[in-house]
């Protein structure tokens, strides 16, 4: 393990536990909530110290969550084909789609519409209609990620042969294909909208650069591509930089003036076993990695660790920094719920 001289950051603000692995976390716009699902189909929020059950585990592992933008309405989805959205506490939708597992869901960030997924196919609920606008075919696989532009404007679909993306005002356009002769595991828009980063199952990274029609390709991974992360930050040539994971390494990407040369790497190494979520804070190059190891790091300018966190019986599961990176939340193979804040 690396030695670290920089003092503390982050200390150990809360602790819980659910009764399982937790599967997902994600915290409210503002905030003030942190929501929390399990393995054993627990759904917890946390405020203040307090945690709330909305749903008690009933052994069919709830697998992922999000909030609205206007922190209204919180969706869950997973193993039981069921979307559930409550408003606040209360259970206003149950989208029953079994036995279709339900793992990838994203609300617009700019409007009440929920995409899912269902297999080979998503669908977007509208939240004020409570109705299903439209149902997208991906065609080609099961949907492996789902992501919206930051405008809301589009709406990105990835799996095998690549990503789709369609344009929210025209869902009946047929939409732009990015495509690739392998699978598409983890996808993301980078926060200015710029940029779509696919990381693949042929141990390479697609960065397509939005209205350019020539993606880079980054290859040289020991594995498949399991998790990306785009900065809020922006280098000097005003780009965000690229975290992708892989295995128990980390590539940064930062882009280069000369557009011929593309994304420079440099490698993080400290984990020793495979990385389960990777998050640059708000605003900054500061990068927190979650593993497998029982090591949270956190990496200065995402460049050498600054602080490496423990505190769960068995490995880190996810991750979730707080909207203005006062606190960051962690979720344990245990179901350990940790929050840490700034000292």
């Amino acid at each position: 393990m690396s030695s670290t001289t920089t003092p503390k950051e982050f200390k150990q603000y809360y602790s819980g536990t659910l009764s399982d692995y937790v599967t997902a976390i994600a915290w409210s716009p503002e905030g003030k909530t942190l929501a929390a699902t399990s393995a054993a189909g627990e759904v917890v929020l946390w405020n203040d110290g307090e945690l709330t059950t909305l749903q008690a585990g009933n052994g069919k592992s709830v697998d992922c969550l999000a909030c609205s933008p206007d922190g209204k309405f919180l969706a869950v989805g997973g193993q039981d084909g069921k979307v559930k959205i409550w408003q606040e506490t209360e259970l206003i939708a149950t989208l029953e789609n079994a036995p279709v597992w339900v793992d990838k869901l994203a609300w617009s960030h700019t409007g009440n519409q929920l995409a899912f997924s269902l297999g080979r196919y998503v669908q977007v609920w509208n939240a004020d209609t409570r109705e299903i606008a439209v149902t997208l075919n991906f065609d080609n696989s099961s949907v492996l990620g789902i992501d919206w532009r930051k405008d809301g404007q589009y709406l990105a679909i990835s799996g095998y042969k690549g990503v789709k993306i369609w344009h929210s005002q025209d869902w009946d356009e047929e939409p732009y294909i990015l495509s690739m002769s392998t699978v598409s595991v983890a996808m993301a828009w980078s926060p200015d909208g710029k940029f779509l980063a696919s990381g693949n199952m042929d141990r390479s990274v697609t960065v397509l650069e939005w209205n350019n029609p020539d993606p880079w390709v980054m290859r040289g991974f020991p594995g498949k591509i399991r998790q990306l992360a785009w900065s809020e930050a922006t280098t000097n040539l005003g780009a965000p930089i690229l975290a992708s994971s892989s295995v128990e390494g980390i590539v940064v990407w930062e882009k280069l003036e000369d557009d011929s040369l593309g994304w420079e790497a440099r490698v993080l190494t400290n984990h020793v076993d495979a990385i389960a979520a990777i998050g640059f804070a708000p605003k900054s190059f500061f990068l927190a990695s979650a593993a497998a190891d029982g090591w949270l790091c956190l990496w200065n300018d995402a460049k050498q660790v600054a602080q490496i966190i423990t505190g769960v019986s068995a490995g880190f599961s996810s991750l979730a920094w707080h909207p203005q990176g006062e606190f960051l939340a962690a979720g344990g193979e245990k179901g350990e719920l940790l929050l840490l804040s700034k000292v």
